[in-house]
């Protein structure tokens, strides 16, 4: 028993040490609320925003009447945000090397969606919508607190709002009655 909690102890007092360096992937981060390393919030950015472009661009020909007006303002919106974190990193104001590709993960996701039809499609993308600003409220939020990067902790503090907006509006996908839904 002694072994444990001492066992435990030393990982709590530790956790912010290492945290940085397990990056986002493993939710370390978010849990312990630690802001994550330029090169994971650029990273992570990037390919969130890739993720709800491509998504939504699924949901604007596959979705029904609400999602296809909500895909049109995701895809107007994470183009914007894609457009920013680039002029960020190619003025060299953010050192930090943008993906160009999804992570398995998103890609998973996104592959599901093609396949998917009607109720189904729907039920994925609404729930991929939510999780999706859920992450993207926490990561900006972190960094926004405690990045280390003046002009990317500026434009992460800026973009929080419209995040928020956008995971209000994505908690209300499915609630309206689904006019024009395709099959």
């Amino acid at each position: 028993m002694k072994r444990t909690i001492i066992a435990i102890a030393c990982m709590l007092l530790a956790g912010p040490a290492l945290a940085q360096s397990l990056g986002e992937k493993t939710g370390v981060n978010s849990a312990l609320g630690v802001a994550p390393s330029t090169a994971d919030f650029v990273k992570q950015v990037a390919i969130s925003d890739m993720f709800e472009i491509e998504s939504s661009r699924l949901a604007e020909q596959k979705g029904n009447a609400q999602e296809k007006s909500f895909a049109q303002q995701m895809v107007t919106d994470h183009t914007k945000t894609s457009a920013e974190l680039k002029k960020l990193v190619s003025d060299g104001k953010v050192q930090a090397t943008l993906p160009t590709a999804l992570d398995s993960s998103h890609q998973s996701k996104i592959d599901k969606l093609k396949s998917a039809t009607g109720k189904d499609f729907s039920s994925d993308y609404n729930s991929y919508q939510v999780s999706a600003h859920e992450d993207a409220v926490s990561l900006f939020e972190r960094y926004a607190k405690g990045g280390d990067n003046a002009a990317l902790k500026d434009w992460a503090g800026k973009t929080v709002p419209a995040l928020k907006h956008h995971l209000d509006m994505a908690k209300e996908l499915g609630k309206a009655p689904s006019v024009g839904q395709t099959k």
